[in-house]
């Protein structure tokens, strides 16, 4: 199998791991895209939330996860969960916002990469930006919000599918075995997440 086809089967078995834990629980799917990613809310057409990652990348999925996990149930009724994205070219004022509003989901997305065995590495998504980016500060404050996490627990939804992501990726079970066992944990430590 070629790395392109072993990360298609990858991103496969996430998109059915994470749709086994949440569409019922949540009402919750997540969709490859084709473009760029978006959240987008139940509707007439549509009986489940989707979150739609950009251009079948793994990380993207995981990125968008993360977000997911951190937003409350009110901002999960929103499209984008009512926020609204700043595109690359950002000056410094900007920048440092986004990175403010980053550090959360990025140190959840980082918690859920190393469940996958796979290696990290933070977005400051500001290619064209006239801001003086320090990558190492960022990288540096997306760690100690993990550490945090890892000293006061990560999100419930998020601990579910870290836990989920672990038993796939790491102890080689079946996406329904990780599933399973991550619903099931899930299913005594949600309240109303």
């Amino acid at each position: 199998m070629t790395s392109q086809q072993q990360e298609h089967y990858q991103v496969e078995q996430l998109i059915t791991l994470f749709n086994q834990v949440f569409s019922s629980r949540y009402q919750t799917l997540l969709v490859r895209g084709d473009d760029e990613p978006i959240y987008l809310p139940a509707d007439e057409e549509h009986a489940h939330h989707r979150i739609v990652f950009a251009h079948g990348y793994f990380a993207s999925a995981l990125h968008e996860i993360s977000h997911w996990c951190i937003a409350g149930v009110r901002r999960r009724l929103l499209e984008d969960y009512g926020y609204w994205y700043m595109p690359d070219g950002r000056d410094d004022s900007a920048q440092e916002a986004f990175e403010a509003a980053e550090i959360a989901p990025q140190a959840v997305e980082k918690s859920l990469t190393l469940a996958c065995a796979r290696h990290f590495n933070v977005s400051i998504d500001n290619l064209e930006g006239s801001a003086d980016v320090d990558r190492d500060a960022f990288a540096a404050k997306v760690e100690a919000r993990r550490q945090r996490y890892l000293n006061e627990g990560l999100p419930v939804r998020a601990e579910a599918f870290r836990r989920a992501l672990k038993g796939l990726f790491i102890e080689g079970q079946s996406p329904e075995q990780a599933g399973h066992c991550a619903g099931d944990w899930l299913d005594q430590h949600a309240q109303t997440s």
